[in-house]
Protein backbone atom coordinates (compact mmCIF):
# COMPACT_ATOMS: atom_id res chain seq x y z
CA UNK A 1 0.00 0.00 0.00
CA UNK A 2 1.29 3.46 -0.94
CA UNK A 3 1.55 6.16 1.73
CA UNK A 4 -0.91 8.29 -0.25
CA UNK A 5 -3.47 5.45 -0.25
CA UNK A 6 -3.15 4.96 3.52
CA UNK A 7 -3.46 8.72 4.07
CA UNK A 8 -6.62 8.88 1.97
CA UNK A 9 -8.17 5.89 3.76
CA UNK A 10 -7.44 7.21 7.27
CA UNK A 11 -8.17 10.83 6.26
CA UNK A 12 -4.77 12.00 7.47
CA UNK A 13 -2.56 13.85 4.98
CA UNK A 14 0.76 12.44 3.77
CA UNK A 15 2.45 15.60 5.10
CA UNK A 16 1.26 14.73 8.62
CA UNK A 17 2.72 11.22 8.34
CA UNK A 18 6.04 12.61 7.09
CA UNK A 19 6.19 15.22 9.86
CA UNK A 20 5.37 12.54 12.43
CA UNK A 21 8.21 10.27 11.23
CA UNK A 22 10.64 13.18 11.53
CA UNK A 23 9.36 14.46 14.89
CA UNK A 24 9.66 11.03 16.48
CA UNK A 25 12.96 10.23 14.76
CA UNK A 26 11.67 6.96 13.31
CA UNK A 27 14.06 5.03 11.07
CA UNK A 28 12.90 5.55 7.52
CA UNK A 29 13.52 1.95 6.50
CA UNK A 30 11.12 0.82 9.26
CA UNK A 31 8.29 2.96 7.87
CA UNK A 32 8.54 3.30 4.08
CA UNK A 33 10.27 1.84 1.08
CA UNK A 34 11.99 4.02 -1.53
CA UNK A 35 8.85 4.24 -3.69
CA UNK A 36 6.76 5.23 -0.63
CA UNK A 37 5.23 1.79 -0.04
CA UNK A 38 4.15 1.59 3.62
CA UNK A 39 5.88 -1.06 5.73
CA UNK A 40 3.62 -3.43 7.71
CA UNK A 41 4.70 -2.22 11.16
CA UNK A 42 4.01 1.39 10.26
CA UNK A 43 0.64 0.55 8.72
CA UNK A 44 -0.32 -1.36 11.87
CA UNK A 45 0.73 1.57 14.06
CA UNK A 46 -1.27 4.04 11.95
CA UNK A 47 -4.45 1.95 12.01
CA UNK A 48 -4.30 1.21 15.74
CA UNK A 49 -3.42 4.78 16.74
CA UNK A 50 -5.58 6.82 14.41
CA UNK A 51 -7.01 8.90 17.31
CA UNK A 52 -3.49 9.86 18.44
CA UNK A 53 -2.47 10.77 14.88
CA UNK A 54 -5.57 12.96 14.45
CA UNK A 55 -4.74 14.74 17.72
CA UNK A 56 -1.20 15.21 16.44
CA UNK A 57 -2.62 16.62 13.18
CA UNK A 58 -4.95 18.99 15.03
CA UNK A 59 -2.10 20.18 17.28
CA UNK A 60 0.07 21.06 14.27
CA UNK A 61 -2.68 23.34 12.98
CA UNK A 62 -2.67 25.54 16.07
CA UNK A 63 -0.54 28.70 16.15
CA UNK A 64 2.02 28.50 18.93
CA UNK A 65 4.64 30.51 20.74
CA UNK A 66 7.15 29.31 23.33
CA UNK A 67 4.82 30.35 26.13
CA UNK A 68 1.70 28.43 25.07
CA UNK A 69 3.40 25.04 24.59
CA UNK A 70 2.67 23.11 27.78
CA UNK A 71 6.31 22.56 28.76
CA UNK A 72 8.95 24.57 30.68
CA UNK A 73 9.54 27.72 28.60
CA UNK A 74 13.36 27.69 28.76
CA UNK A 75 13.63 24.05 27.69
CA UNK A 76 11.13 24.57 24.87
CA UNK A 77 13.25 27.46 23.59
CA UNK A 78 16.37 25.27 23.66
CA UNK A 79 14.70 22.53 21.60
CA UNK A 80 13.26 24.98 19.07
CA UNK A 81 16.46 27.00 18.73
CA UNK A 82 18.35 23.80 18.06
CA UNK A 83 15.97 23.12 15.16
CA UNK A 84 16.44 26.69 13.83
CA UNK A 85 12.71 27.45 13.57
CA UNK A 86 11.83 30.79 11.99
CA UNK A 87 9.60 33.30 13.77
CA UNK A 88 7.11 35.88 12.64
CA UNK A 89 7.55 39.31 14.19
CA UNK A 90 4.81 38.53 16.71
CA UNK A 91 6.68 35.48 18.07
CA UNK A 92 4.54 32.85 16.34
CA UNK A 93 6.39 30.11 14.43
CA UNK A 94 6.34 30.15 10.63
CA UNK A 95 6.68 26.38 10.29
CA UNK A 96 4.57 23.80 12.08
CA UNK A 97 5.64 23.04 15.63
CA UNK A 98 4.29 19.91 17.30
CA UNK A 99 3.65 19.96 21.04
CA UNK A 100 3.95 16.15 20.89
CA UNK A 101 7.31 16.35 19.08
CA UNK A 102 8.61 18.88 21.62
CA UNK A 103 7.40 16.68 24.46
CA UNK A 104 9.11 13.63 22.96
CA UNK A 105 12.47 15.46 22.65
CA UNK A 106 12.13 16.56 26.28
CA UNK A 107 11.77 12.98 27.55
CA UNK A 108 8.01 12.48 27.37
CA UNK A 109 6.72 8.92 27.54
CA UNK A 110 5.93 7.91 23.96
CA UNK A 111 7.25 4.37 24.22
CA UNK A 112 3.98 3.06 22.73
CA UNK A 113 5.10 4.55 19.41
CA UNK A 114 8.47 2.78 19.38
CA UNK A 115 7.00 -0.54 20.54
CA UNK A 116 5.65 -1.03 17.01
CA UNK A 117 9.16 -0.87 15.57
CA UNK A 118 11.02 -3.28 17.84
CA UNK A 119 12.63 -5.28 15.03
CA UNK A 120 15.19 -2.79 13.82
CA UNK A 121 16.89 -3.33 10.47
CA UNK A 122 20.62 -3.70 10.82
CA UNK A 123 22.76 -0.99 9.25
CA UNK A 124 23.91 -3.50 6.64
CA UNK A 125 20.35 -4.19 5.46
CA UNK A 126 19.29 -0.56 5.11
CA UNK A 127 18.71 0.90 1.67
CA UNK A 128 20.46 4.09 2.76
CA UNK A 129 21.55 5.62 6.05
CA UNK A 130 20.20 8.92 7.33
CA UNK A 131 19.23 11.70 4.88
CA UNK A 132 15.58 11.36 5.91
CA UNK A 133 15.00 15.06 5.30
CA UNK A 134 16.52 14.88 1.81
CA UNK A 135 14.48 11.78 0.93
CA UNK A 136 11.19 13.48 1.87
CA UNK A 137 12.20 16.67 0.08
CA UNK A 138 12.89 14.69 -3.11
CA UNK A 139 9.64 12.75 -2.70
CA UNK A 140 7.63 15.99 -2.48
CA UNK A 141 9.42 17.33 -5.54
CA UNK A 142 8.59 14.20 -7.52
CA UNK A 143 4.93 14.04 -6.53
CA UNK A 144 3.69 14.95 -10.08
CA UNK A 145 5.46 11.79 -11.34
CA UNK A 146 3.62 9.54 -8.88
CA UNK A 147 0.03 10.74 -9.21
CA UNK A 148 -2.08 13.02 -11.39
CA UNK A 149 -3.48 15.19 -8.59
CA UNK A 150 -0.85 17.98 -8.82
CA UNK A 151 -1.62 18.33 -12.55
CA UNK A 152 -5.40 17.87 -12.59
CA UNK A 153 -6.13 19.80 -9.37
CA UNK A 154 -3.41 22.45 -9.45
CA UNK A 155 -1.95 22.51 -12.95
CA UNK A 156 1.52 21.58 -11.64
CA UNK A 157 3.47 19.77 -14.36
CA UNK A 158 6.25 17.22 -14.09
CA UNK A 159 9.64 18.85 -14.20
CA UNK A 160 11.73 18.27 -17.33
CA UNK A 161 15.09 18.54 -15.59
CA UNK A 162 16.62 18.26 -12.13
CA UNK A 163 20.04 19.40 -10.95
CA UNK A 164 21.64 17.51 -8.08
CA UNK A 165 24.38 19.74 -6.69
CA UNK A 166 26.93 19.27 -3.94
CA UNK A 167 30.64 18.69 -3.24
CA UNK A 168 32.40 15.73 -4.91
CA UNK A 169 31.80 12.37 -3.25
CA UNK A 170 28.54 13.36 -1.57
CA UNK A 171 26.45 10.77 -3.44
CA UNK A 172 24.82 12.56 -6.37
CA UNK A 173 24.76 9.49 -8.62
CA UNK A 174 23.26 7.50 -5.71
CA UNK A 175 20.39 9.98 -5.40
CA UNK A 176 19.89 10.04 -9.18
CA UNK A 177 19.32 6.28 -8.98
CA UNK A 178 16.89 6.83 -6.09
CA UNK A 179 14.95 9.35 -8.19
CA UNK A 180 14.68 6.69 -10.91
CA UNK A 181 13.34 4.20 -8.33
CA UNK A 182 10.80 6.67 -6.92
CA UNK A 183 9.49 7.68 -10.36
CA UNK A 184 9.67 4.19 -11.90
CA UNK A 185 11.90 5.49 -14.71
CA UNK A 186 14.75 3.47 -16.24
CA UNK A 187 18.12 4.91 -15.19
CA UNK A 188 20.74 5.50 -17.88
CA UNK A 189 23.95 7.43 -17.55
CA UNK A 190 24.96 9.49 -20.56
CA UNK A 191 28.45 8.37 -21.54
CA UNK A 192 31.01 11.02 -22.36
CA UNK A 193 31.40 9.83 -25.97
CA UNK A 194 27.74 10.64 -26.73
CA UNK A 195 28.43 14.37 -26.54
CA UNK A 196 29.19 15.91 -29.93
CA UNK A 197 29.65 13.56 -32.88
CA UNK A 198 31.43 10.22 -32.51
CA UNK A 199 31.66 6.69 -33.85
CA UNK A 200 30.10 3.87 -31.80
CA UNK A 201 30.55 0.29 -33.07
CA UNK A 202 31.69 1.71 -36.39
CA UNK A 203 28.59 3.88 -36.85
CA UNK A 204 28.58 7.67 -36.84
CA UNK A 205 26.32 9.03 -34.11
CA UNK A 206 25.65 12.32 -32.32
CA UNK A 207 24.09 13.51 -29.09
CA UNK A 208 21.09 14.63 -31.12
CA UNK A 209 20.60 11.05 -32.43
CA UNK A 210 21.10 9.62 -28.95
CA UNK A 211 18.51 11.95 -27.38
CA UNK A 212 15.90 11.31 -30.09
CA UNK A 213 16.26 7.54 -29.62
CA UNK A 214 15.75 7.83 -25.84
CA UNK A 215 12.70 10.06 -26.34
CA UNK A 216 11.07 7.22 -28.29
CA UNK A 217 11.34 4.97 -25.22
CA UNK A 218 8.96 5.13 -22.26
CA UNK A 219 10.01 6.48 -18.86
CA UNK A 220 13.74 7.09 -19.16
CA UNK A 221 15.91 9.04 -16.72
CA UNK A 222 19.10 10.34 -18.35
CA UNK A 223 21.87 11.17 -15.89
CA UNK A 224 24.55 13.65 -16.92
CA UNK A 225 27.73 14.13 -14.89
CA UNK A 226 29.72 17.40 -14.99
CA UNK A 227 26.49 19.25 -15.74
CA UNK A 228 27.92 22.53 -14.44
CA UNK A 229 30.84 22.28 -16.89
CA UNK A 230 28.69 21.33 -19.87
CA UNK A 231 26.11 24.06 -19.14
CA UNK A 232 28.53 26.83 -18.20
CA UNK A 233 27.43 30.38 -18.99
CA UNK A 234 29.60 31.65 -21.83
CA UNK A 235 31.23 35.01 -21.07
CA UNK A 236 34.61 36.75 -21.06
CA UNK A 237 35.77 34.79 -18.02
CA UNK A 238 34.49 31.36 -19.12
CA UNK A 239 35.41 29.80 -22.45
CA UNK A 240 33.05 27.02 -23.52
CA UNK A 241 33.97 24.10 -25.81
CA UNK A 242 32.03 23.75 -29.06
CA UNK A 243 30.96 20.23 -28.01
CA UNK A 244 29.46 21.48 -24.72
CA UNK A 245 27.76 24.40 -26.45
CA UNK A 246 26.24 22.05 -29.04
CA UNK A 247 24.99 19.71 -26.29
CA UNK A 248 23.39 22.63 -24.47
CA UNK A 249 21.62 23.87 -27.63
CA UNK A 250 20.26 20.39 -28.41
CA UNK A 251 18.82 20.01 -24.88
CA UNK A 252 17.25 23.48 -25.02
CA UNK A 253 15.71 22.59 -28.38
CA UNK A 254 14.04 19.37 -27.17
CA UNK A 255 13.40 20.01 -23.46
CA UNK A 256 9.86 21.24 -24.10
CA UNK A 257 8.95 17.71 -25.28
CA UNK A 258 10.46 15.82 -22.31
CA UNK A 259 7.27 15.72 -20.21
CA UNK A 260 5.08 14.32 -23.00
CA UNK A 261 7.76 11.81 -23.96
CA UNK A 262 8.21 10.67 -20.32
CA UNK A 263 11.87 11.60 -20.30
CA UNK A 264 13.51 13.10 -17.22
CA UNK A 265 17.03 14.52 -17.34
CA UNK A 266 19.08 14.75 -14.14
CA UNK A 267 22.34 16.68 -14.07
CA UNK A 268 25.11 16.37 -11.48
CA UNK A 269 26.96 19.57 -10.52
CA UNK A 270 29.50 20.61 -7.90
CA UNK A 271 28.04 24.13 -8.03
CA UNK A 272 25.16 25.89 -9.78
CA UNK A 273 26.87 29.29 -9.72
CA UNK A 274 28.15 29.33 -13.35
CA UNK A 275 25.31 27.39 -15.02
CA UNK A 276 23.70 29.26 -17.93
CA UNK A 277 20.55 31.04 -16.69
CA UNK A 278 18.70 29.86 -19.81
CA UNK A 279 19.05 26.29 -18.57
CA UNK A 280 17.62 27.22 -15.15
CA UNK A 281 14.52 28.94 -16.57
CA UNK A 282 11.03 27.71 -15.53
CA UNK A 283 9.99 24.59 -17.41
CA UNK A 284 13.60 23.52 -17.90
CA UNK A 285 16.05 22.56 -15.13
CA UNK A 286 14.03 24.45 -12.55
CA UNK A 287 14.39 21.92 -9.72
CA UNK A 288 17.66 22.07 -7.76
CA UNK A 289 18.29 19.46 -5.07
CA UNK A 290 21.28 19.90 -2.72
CA UNK A 291 23.22 16.78 -1.78
CA UNK A 292 25.05 17.38 1.50
CA UNK A 293 28.08 15.61 2.93
CA UNK A 294 26.86 13.37 5.75
CA UNK A 295 26.27 15.03 9.12
CA UNK A 296 27.88 13.84 12.37
CA UNK A 297 25.22 11.22 13.14
CA UNK A 298 25.21 9.87 9.58
CA UNK A 299 29.01 9.60 9.50
CA UNK A 300 28.94 7.49 12.65
CA UNK A 301 26.41 5.07 11.17
CA UNK A 302 28.15 4.96 7.80
CA UNK A 303 31.46 3.91 9.38
CA UNK A 304 29.82 0.92 11.08
CA UNK A 305 27.91 0.08 7.89
CA UNK A 306 30.96 0.15 5.61
CA UNK A 307 33.31 -1.59 8.06
CA UNK A 308 30.91 -4.57 8.24
CA UNK A 309 29.61 -4.50 4.65
CA UNK A 310 29.71 -7.84 2.77
CA UNK A 311 31.10 -9.75 5.77
CA UNK A 312 29.80 -13.14 6.79
CA UNK A 313 28.89 -13.66 10.45
CA UNK A 314 31.91 -15.91 11.04
CA UNK A 315 34.43 -13.77 9.16
CA UNK A 316 37.75 -12.95 10.80
CA UNK A 317 37.11 -9.20 10.72
CA UNK A 318 33.74 -9.61 12.44
CA UNK A 319 35.44 -11.59 15.22
CA UNK A 320 38.09 -8.87 15.63
CA UNK A 321 35.43 -6.15 15.67
CA UNK A 322 33.47 -8.03 18.35
CA UNK A 323 36.54 -8.43 20.54
CA UNK A 324 37.13 -4.67 20.37
CA UNK A 325 33.43 -3.87 20.90
CA UNK A 326 33.69 -2.17 17.51
CA UNK A 327 30.40 -3.71 16.33
CA UNK A 328 28.57 -0.92 18.19
CA UNK A 329 28.26 2.77 17.32
CA UNK A 330 29.86 4.23 20.50
CA UNK A 331 33.25 2.70 19.58
CA UNK A 332 33.44 4.92 16.49
CA UNK A 333 32.23 8.15 18.06
CA UNK A 334 35.66 9.62 18.82
CA UNK A 335 37.21 8.99 15.40
CA UNK A 336 33.99 10.08 13.69
CA UNK A 337 34.16 13.43 15.49
CA UNK A 338 37.44 14.12 13.63
CA UNK A 339 35.79 13.74 10.22
CA UNK A 340 34.32 17.23 9.81
CA UNK A 341 32.81 17.73 6.29
CA UNK A 342 34.04 14.29 5.17
CA UNK A 343 32.28 13.11 2.01
CA UNK A 344 30.73 9.66 1.64
CA UNK A 345 33.73 8.50 -0.40
CA UNK A 346 36.16 9.68 2.29
CA UNK A 347 34.31 7.58 4.86
CA UNK A 348 34.54 4.57 2.56
CA UNK A 349 38.26 5.30 2.08
CA UNK A 350 38.69 5.34 5.87
CA UNK A 351 37.01 1.96 6.36
CA UNK A 352 38.93 0.40 3.44
CA UNK A 353 42.24 1.65 4.81
CA UNK A 354 41.41 0.37 8.29
CA UNK A 355 40.41 -3.06 6.94
CA UNK A 356 43.73 -3.36 5.07
CA UNK A 357 45.73 -2.34 8.13
CA UNK A 358 43.92 -4.87 10.33
CA UNK A 359 44.47 -7.57 7.70
CA UNK A 360 48.19 -6.78 7.51
CA UNK A 361 48.49 -7.17 11.27
CA UNK A 362 46.68 -10.50 11.08
CA UNK A 363 48.93 -11.78 8.28
CA UNK A 364 51.99 -10.73 10.26
CA UNK A 365 51.14 -12.69 13.44
CA UNK A 366 48.37 -15.08 12.25
CA UNK A 367 46.37 -14.03 15.30
CA UNK A 368 42.97 -12.41 15.65
CA UNK A 369 44.02 -10.85 18.97
CA UNK A 370 44.31 -7.44 17.38
CA UNK A 371 43.58 -4.25 19.29
CA UNK A 372 41.96 -1.54 17.18
CA UNK A 373 43.61 1.36 19.00
CA UNK A 374 43.93 5.08 18.33
CA UNK A 375 47.16 4.63 16.35
CA UNK A 376 45.42 2.27 13.94
CA UNK A 377 42.36 4.50 13.64
CA UNK A 378 44.33 7.71 13.16
CA UNK A 379 46.52 6.13 10.49
CA UNK A 380 43.42 5.16 8.51
CA UNK A 381 42.05 8.67 9.09
CA UNK A 382 45.21 10.20 7.60
CA UNK A 383 44.80 8.03 4.50
CA UNK A 384 41.18 9.10 4.07
CA UNK A 385 42.09 12.77 4.60
CA UNK A 386 44.12 12.78 1.37
CA UNK A 387 41.01 14.02 -0.47
CA UNK A 388 40.48 16.80 2.07
CA UNK A 389 42.31 19.26 -0.16
CA UNK A 390 42.11 23.04 -0.34
CA UNK A 391 40.10 22.62 -3.55
CA UNK A 392 37.57 20.41 -1.75
CA UNK A 393 37.25 22.93 1.11
CA UNK A 394 36.60 25.67 -1.46
CA UNK A 395 33.94 23.47 -3.08
CA UNK A 396 32.21 22.94 0.27
CA UNK A 397 32.34 26.69 0.90
CA UNK A 398 30.78 27.37 -2.52
CA UNK A 399 28.13 24.72 -1.84
CA UNK A 400 27.15 26.50 1.38
CA UNK A 401 26.75 29.71 -0.63
CA UNK A 402 24.65 27.91 -3.27
CA UNK A 403 22.39 26.07 -0.84
CA UNK A 404 21.91 29.15 1.36
CA UNK A 405 20.63 30.97 -1.73
CA UNK A 406 18.48 28.20 -3.23
CA UNK A 407 17.34 25.93 -0.37
CA UNK A 408 17.88 27.85 2.86
CA UNK A 409 14.37 27.24 4.25
CA UNK A 410 14.44 23.53 3.34
CA UNK A 411 17.62 22.50 5.18
CA UNK A 412 18.45 25.07 7.89
CA UNK A 413 19.91 22.52 10.32
CA UNK A 414 22.24 20.94 7.78
CA UNK A 415 23.45 24.30 6.55
CA UNK A 416 24.28 25.52 10.06
CA UNK A 417 26.10 22.29 10.97
CA UNK A 418 28.09 22.36 7.72
CA UNK A 419 29.11 25.99 8.33
CA UNK A 420 30.41 25.09 11.79
CA UNK A 421 32.31 22.08 10.49
CA UNK A 422 33.95 24.12 7.73
CA UNK A 423 35.07 26.68 10.33
CA UNK A 424 37.14 23.88 11.88
CA UNK A 425 39.53 24.04 8.92
CA UNK A 426 39.87 27.81 8.65
CA UNK A 427 43.41 28.99 9.39
CA UNK A 428 43.65 31.67 12.04
CA UNK A 429 46.59 33.90 11.18
CA UNK A 430 48.83 34.61 14.17
CA UNK A 431 49.24 38.32 14.96
CA UNK A 432 52.45 39.68 13.52
CA UNK A 433 55.02 41.19 15.86
CA UNK A 434 55.81 44.83 15.20
CA UNK A 435 59.23 45.37 13.64
CA UNK A 436 61.36 47.96 15.49
CA UNK A 437 61.93 49.04 19.01
CA UNK A 438 59.21 48.81 21.62
CA UNK A 439 58.02 51.88 23.45
CA UNK A 440 58.58 52.12 27.19
CA UNK A 441 54.87 51.41 27.82
CA UNK A 442 55.05 48.21 25.78
CA UNK A 443 58.17 47.08 27.65
CA UNK A 444 56.36 47.42 30.96
CA UNK A 445 53.59 45.15 29.70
Amino acid sequence: MKLEELAKELKISTKIFIKFIQDFDLELSECLSTNLEVKKDFEKFARENIIFLKRYDEDLGHKKSTENINQPTTKVSEVINKEKRNLFDNGTYKSSISSFGIGNKMGGNYQFVYDYFGKKSSLIQRDFIGYRDLFFYISRTLEPFMNQSPLTDWGIHKTAGIILYGPPGSGKIFWANKIAEITGYRFEQVKRYYYGTSFVDGNKTSFNDFLLERMKEDKVLLFMEDFDKIMTQRNEQNSVSSSNEETKEIILHYIGHFENENLLMVGSANSVMDIDKEILAPGRFDVMIPVFPPNSEERLKMILHHITDNLSEDSLLIKILFKNNANHLPFWKDISSKMNIFSNTMIIDFTQSLKKRIRNLYLKDSSDQIKIDSNLLNSALRDASAKLTEEYLDQVSQFITDVSKNNDDDFPLRIEELKKELEHYKVVEAPRQTIGFAHNEEKKK
